[in-house]
């Protein structure tokens, strides 16, 4: 019984280690609210995980951010003006999906633009190779064939 409480856990641990990533001290009163606060701060990048929304994060860094999410809704400012303002400070890093402006738009367009030039690549390869085979390879001669056909037998 006890195994099976143990596996039970750690099959659940990981499920629920997000969801407690919001302390119940940072939750605003208002339910409208903090719905606007939490879908803000799903798209806003935790800067000390990376990978990981500051929605979701265990940094202190996370938290810190989430508390000014939810202090700028308490002020009166829109979502965007949130994300604006945590954007102006923290560089446009902090957000999960960057903007397609500015200098990122090269970094948008490398993906397909590394794909062009290695499909390009291979075609040139494909074709030079083709290009260099010549065609059909030289037929042995007659003296050739009669040498090789002595050596199978023997």
């Amino acid at each position: 019984m006890k195994r099976l409480l143990l596996v039970l856990f750690l099959a659940l641990a990981p499920v629920a280690s997000p969801v407690l990533a919001v302390q119940p001290d940072e939750m605003l009163s208002d339910p409208a609210l903090e719905a606007r606060a939490r879908d803000i701060s799903k798209g806003l990048r935790c800067l000390v995980c990376r990978n990981e929304s500051i929605d979701e994060s265990h940094a202190s860094l996370a938290r810190d951010l989430r508390l000014l999410v939810r202090e700028r809704l308490t002020a009166g400012d829109s979502d965007t003006e949130v994300v604006d303002f945590i954007v102006a400070r923290y560089g446009e890093y902090v957000l999960l999906q960057p903007t397609g402006q500015g200098a990122n738009w090269i970094l948008w367009a490398a993906g397909p633009a590394m794909f062009v030039l290695a499909a390009g690549m291979g075609l040139m390869f494909l074709r030079g190779r083709q290009r260099a085979s010549g065609g059909e390879p030289d037929r042995l001669s007659a003296e050739e064939q009669a040498r090789l056909d002595d050596i199978l037998k023997g």
